[in-house]
């Protein structure tokens, strides 16, 4: 049986309007975006060949990358999404290398390593989802479940489908003051794979009105009939969104060493 052969996408933008210029930012002694591209570049699978390109709009982040690794594209196309840049680019530069399936890693997550990605694929492949994403169990039901930067995942227990994401802290625990052990709720983690089709697809249809209501691309996917599946992680993933989140990441690789 031939391996099925898997296209790792990273979207990343110079021009972010909260943090500009956030993937050439050092991380101990190396770029972000480096570290991002170094965790995506899988080279042992039994099953699976992994390739991984960085997707760019901007030629600082283009020539840095090119001193490290030519598996670098350019999209210059001014998108409203980093899913709509990684369609575009596996449109002009892909969709002819018959891949079975594409995952979009965002070009600030530096955390997220080949682990997680083999399991999001692996996954994928035995399922039949059009499209998978990350979660991770959480217990605490504090700021964090409250917060609507952290996005919450409502997944069925029974297929692992996703039925819902929100800013909201749902599902609601309506007596808060008989939490179990046995209580949890899922942190999503933004990382999707696709099948060619999901992604052309989605990319291809209108904003719908939940995801501009929460502002939340992957209910566009639920709205318009896809199927998502949801793995779990354990991982700690910090995405870079600020400043002060450079020095989280930091602290958290001095403690792999």
């Amino acid at each position: 049986m031939s391996k099925k052969r898997v296209l790792i996408l990273i979207p990343a933008r110079f021009a972010s309007s909260r943090y500009p210029g956030k993937p050439l930012v050092k991380i101990g002694s190396k770029s972000m975006i480096s570290l991002v591209l170094e965790n995506c570049l899988i080279t042992s699978h039994p099953d699976i060949i992994f390739e991984s390109y960085v997707v760019t709009d901007d030629q600082r982040i283009e020539d840095h990358v090119k001193t490290f690794s030519q598996n670098v594209v350019r999209v210059d196309d001014a998108v409203n999404s980093g899913t709509l840049r990684i369609q575009l680019a596996y449109e002009r530069f892909f969709q002819n290398k018959n891949y079975d399936l594409v995952i979009n890693v965002q070009g600030d997550e530096p955390l997220l390593g080949s682990k997680d990605l083999i399991k999001l694929a692996e996954f994928y492949l035995q399922n039949s989802f059009d499209i998978t994403t990350l979660v991770r169990k959480m217990s605490h039901f504090d700021e964090v479940f409250r917060d609507t930067n952290k996005v919450k995942a409502v997944i069925s227990e029974f297929d692992r489908r996703a039925l819902y994401f929100s800013r909201a802290p749902i599902p609601c625990k309506r007596d808060l003051t008989s939490i179990t052990n046995d209580d949890f709720w899922y942190l999503h983690i933004g990382v999707y794979s696709y099948s060619p089709q999901a992604l052309m697809k989605f990319s291809k249809a209108h904003e719908t009105r939940l995801e501009n209501l929460e502002k939340l691309e992957q209910l566009r996917a639920l709205e318009i009939g896809l199927s998502i599946g949801a793995v779990e992680t354990k991982s700690l993933l910090i995405g870079v969104d600020h400043l002060e989140d450079v020095k989280k990441v930091e602290e958290v690789l001095s403690g792999r060493e």
